[in-house]
């Protein structure tokens, strides 16, 4: 059966995509869940509008999250952590963390976002890039010092 995708569906295709599944997929899932459209006449008339419809809001989110992109490229986010002999680190800096600090600064962001291979084990200045689009990649600077020993 041929139908019009409304919304993103995982390994099937985009808002505005026109597949062609199996008929009781379409018929039992995805057309009762609102997420397509069978393919009629009328139906391929209101696809353009929803291809607009997709293509503004595309451009939004992709001008809000160059916003976004812009101040995180300001921030730079310092972290103390306690050191041992050879100021090696006890523990180590994570995405969650790094989340936590950027959050402090008033951005929400998810962690899984951030784009560190590994948590970060040593004193010094880091450029961490956070993926917040497929297009837009913004990078953080952190600065991890030696806390004040007591």
């Amino acid at each position: 059966m041929k139908i019009i995708l409304i919304e993103d569906v995982e390994k099937l295709g985009g808002v505005g995509d026109t597949v062609t599944v199996k008929d009781g997929y379409a018929r039992n899932f995805l057309i009762p869940s609102g997420k397509a459209l069978p393919v009629t006449p009328g139906n391929m008339r209101v696809l353009d509008s929803i291809r607009k419809s997709a293509e503004a809001k595309a451009l939004r989110e992709l001008k809000t999250t160059r916003a976004m992109a812009a101040r995180l490229a300001k921030l730079e986010l310092v972290t103390k952590a306690q050191v041992g002999e050879e100021d090696r680190m006890f523990g180590a800096v994570t995405s969650s963390d790094i989340a936590e600090m950027i959050a402090e600064h008033g951005i929400e962001i998810d962690r899984r976002i951030i784009d560190l291979p590994e948590p970060i084990k040593a004193l010094g200045i880091y450029n961490v890039p956070v993926r917040l689009h497929a297009d837009v990649v913004a990078t953080v600077r952190v600065r991890v010092e030696k806390a004040e020993e007591t």
